[in-house]
């Protein structure tokens, strides 16, 4: 019996530890953007599912965005549709749009919901169309001094979370596809995961927003080193988001938007690690990057180093 009773201490310990971040966080509202590796390893996967259930069952309220790119490329080789990227944004043709939708709406998020829901009857599918969740408008970047038209690429012009907060207060998690649709021309459009999923923090009142990428967070001096920036204000990280590479930009620029407009903290992760959705906010170290509002450089946040 002793001897049982000693190889079981460390998961006390364990949930010990997780006490203080369980009661900060219970009750709030935390937007995950689900994407890089751990959309497409099965392990991954299964163990994002686990992480997102064990966050509602510990009486968070967590709200699943995603987008698909891997998927959507091999779809649209399928098809016989070039890939083309401007200005770090897929050139989106009327013909890829519809890939695109089926691939979000029809692949990955049911492949996502059916995860989810093998642990209880907890998640339901949505896309940025349904309830008017994300209206958008065409989005034309700026390449060498010239607007440049990429298709059907949207800006979001305007969220409305009365859905997402209905299916919340049921004690639903919602997954939702980044398309939208728009009030002027009433086309639908790609828009990116990464701004989606900041622009729903925002909107919902959002305590975190969790980005999960490739990376281990945002690097201090890469390449020359591989050290993250554990933590970092809204204008510290304004000042490198000239210097940061294209990837990291849309998911920097999210987390910037997200902390300046009533979200306490976002998170950048490494996907790639097991349950680091569960390691960032229910330990004591953390990993990855976390980004705060100016003038809380001192304060202590669940996950944080």
């Amino acid at each position: 019996m002793t001897a049982r009773k000693h190889t079981a201490l460390p998961k006390a310990q364990i949930l010990i530890e997780a006490l203080p971040w369980l009661t900060r966080h219970n009750g709030k509202i935390v937007v995950i953007k689900f994407g890089g590796n751990a959309m497409v390893d099965e392990d991954l996967k299964a163990a994002f599912a686990q992480d997102v259930v064990f966050l509602r069952q510990a009486g968070l309220k967590p709200v699943v965005v995603h987008g698909g790119g891997p998927q959507i490329s091999a779809q649209l080789d399928r098809h016989g549709l070039v890939s083309e990227f401007k200005a770090g944004l897929r050139v989106t043709t009327p013909e890829a749009m519809d890939v695109v939708r089926m691939v979000l709406a029809g692949q990955v998020q049911r492949e996502l919901v059916g995860l989810l829901n093998q642990h209880g009857p907890l998640a339901v599918g949505m896309t940025g169309e349904d309830a008017h969740t994300i209206s958008a408008t065409r989005h034309r970047p700026r390449i060498d001094g010239e607007l440049v038209d990429i298709g059907r690429v949207g800006e979001i012009t305007a969220i409305d979370p009365g859905a997402i907060e209905a299916l919340l207060a049921d004690g639903r998690i919602p997954v939702i596809s980044s398309i939208a649709r728009s009030a002027d021309d009433g086309h639908v459009y790609n828009v990116n995961a990464d701004t989606a999923a900041a622009a729903l923090a925002a909107a919902l009142g959002a305590e975190t927003l969790m980005v999960l990428t490739d990376v281990e967070g945002l690097y201090e001096d890469w390449p020359n080193n591989d050290d993250v920036i554990s933590r970092l204000t809204a204008s510290e990280l304004e000042k490198l988001l000239p210097e940061l590479s294209s990837g990291m930009v849309p998911k920097m620029e999210g987390c910037l938007f997200a902390v300046r407009n009533g979200v306490n903290t976002a998170r950048v992760l490494d996907g790639r690690v097991q349950h680091s959705i569960l390691l960032e906010i229910f330990t004591d170290s953390g990993i990855g990057t976390m980004v705060v509002p100016d003038g809380r450089q001192n304060t202590t946040e669940g996950g944080a180093s």
